[in-house]
């Protein structure tokens, strides 16, 4: 090698982290990461809040908030601010230990959950070679299943804590809810496992080099989009916050600081999931193919966070484009969407890239693998339609205790009598006129 060679600087080469790489920092670097990474989540919180409430502004033809800072960007800091200096009102009969207890736990697990998640690929920090990710493991992704599974225990003794009859069924129906579509989530998971030969992180994202996992794996992406929004109480699926449009679900009796932990661990929980989208399905922190095609050092340095923080919001203004789009189901409707739809889907979609891949590594035509693939979804969709067609939706009838066939239900059928509607004293008739209503104007009162 000649002289010049020697002495030239070399070129910036992407580093793909891997799990021999964490557990080396030392302690400030470690210390640092955590801060940066709970400041990152608190002030996209208030980001997406703000941009919540402006994109929704707009779709509905209004103006947002525009008074707290400049176009509003300080009025979530307000909002916090304003909750945290609320009276905190406690019930007299409630489990204060437990009461108390509750939010924690629905909103640290939402903080532990970013741990995993790679935001860029191995930098220099102070001199020290580090990733861009405070840590990694053989089953990091297994992680934020296990925190979104505490969560719920937040959600479970809120409602339960309040002794409360609506705290405790909201809190009931919340936990009922997220559990059905978590089982969803981690199915949709399966696949990805499966080509990145990895539950690590780090080594999903390295996987990813040549080709995104959506392209690959859509209908795993399909259900986990779906499964999103149920696991994170969004519209169309936030039958936690309005439980009956009345109340507010497992957190009916809580107010101030507590009342606020509840939506700070919603909207860091919409955060975890969309960055956990994006490492899974897009590819991580890598940039798009014609930006990384067209400039070689794209994936080196800190450019690759600009792309990771570029697809988490790009999901988040998925969510905020549903939920001024689409209207709330009922809980029968999102219960059956999770265990009738998406989990049989998902087992099927294993079993089918399973088979594919064995057969693949067997030597087979991957080009006839493919079609006969594609053939027997096509069969087993029709099937279905058809059996559903065929079936007249059986589920949603009302099945009446003592009515025959044809025979209508009793008016007093499920415990609430109704009064026969065709009376004289309601329809103002000759027999009834003394007790038809009296005009509105007609009406006196002894006080004012």
């Amino acid at each position: 090698m000649s002289p010049l060679a020697a002495a030239a600087p070399l070129a910036p080469v992407a580093a793909d982290p891997t799990l021999e790489d964490f557990g080396s920092d030392p302690w400030w670097l470690i210390g640092g990461k955590v801060i940066a990474v709970f400041a990152f989540l608190v002030v996209t919180v208030l980001m997406t809040m703000w941009l919540e409430r402006r994109l929704i502004g707009r779709m509905q033809l209004r103006v947002g908030p525009n008074r707290a800072g400049p176009f509003g960007l300080l009025q979530g800091l307000a909002d916090g601010i304003k909750l945290a200096l609320k009276e905190d009102i406690v019930p007299r009969q409630v489990d204060k230990v437990v009461f108390v207890l509750a939010p924690v736990m629905a909103a640290v697990p939402a903080f532990i959950s970013f741990a995993i998640i790679p935001m860029g690929p191995t930098v220099s920090v102070f001199g020290h070679q580090t990733p861009l990710q405070v840590t990694d493991l053989p089953v990091a992704v297994l992680l934020v299943l296990a925190m979104a599974s505490m969560g719920v225990y937040g959600i479970v003794l809120a409602g339960w804590s309040s002794m409360s009859p609506y705290s405790l069924l909201g809190g009931l129906r919340s936990s009922a809810q997220v559990i059905s579509y978590e089982i969803a989530m981690a199915l949709s998971f399966v696949a990805v496992f499966m080509f990145a030969g990895s539950m690590s992180t780090s080594e999903i994202v390295a996987a990813q080099q040549d080709r995104w996992f959506v392209l690959l794996l859509a209908p795993s992406f399909v259900v986990y989009v779906i499964t999103m929004m149920g696991e994170s109480n969004r519209i169309p699926f936030d039958l936690p916050e309005g439980e009956g449009e009345l109340v507010g679900g497992f957190h009916t009796e809580y107010s101030s600081l507590k009342f606020a932990m509840f939506f700070l661990a919603e909207y860091i929980n919409l955060a975890t999931l969309s960055a956990l989208a994006t490492t899974l399905f897009l590819g991580g922190w890598r940039a798009p193919a014609p930006i990384s095609t067209v400039w070689a050092g794209a994936n080196s340095g800190w450019w690759p966070v600009l792309w990771f923080l570029a697809k988490v919001f790009l999901f988040i203004f998925f969510f905020v484009w549903l939920r001024g789009t689409l209207p709330r189901v009922r809980y029968d409707q999102l219960m059956k969407l999770g265990w009738k739809v998406l989990m049989p889907f998902s087992l099927g979609w294993i079993l089918l890239v399973a088979t594919i891949r064995a057969l693949r590594n067997e030597g087979y035509d991957m080009q006839q693998i493919v079609i006969v693939a594609a053939v027997a979804a096509a069969v087993v969709l029709v099937v279905t339609v058809l059996w559903e067609m065929f079936r007249g939706g059986e589920d949603e009838k009302e099945i009446v205790p003592g009515a025959g066939e044809g025979a209508e239900p009793a008016p007093a059928a499920g415990g609430f009598p109704v009064p026969p509607m065709d009376a004289p004293h309601y329809l103002g008739g000759p027999a009834g006129a003394a007790k038809t209503r009296t005009p509105p104007e007609e009406v006196t009162s002894g006080t004012n």
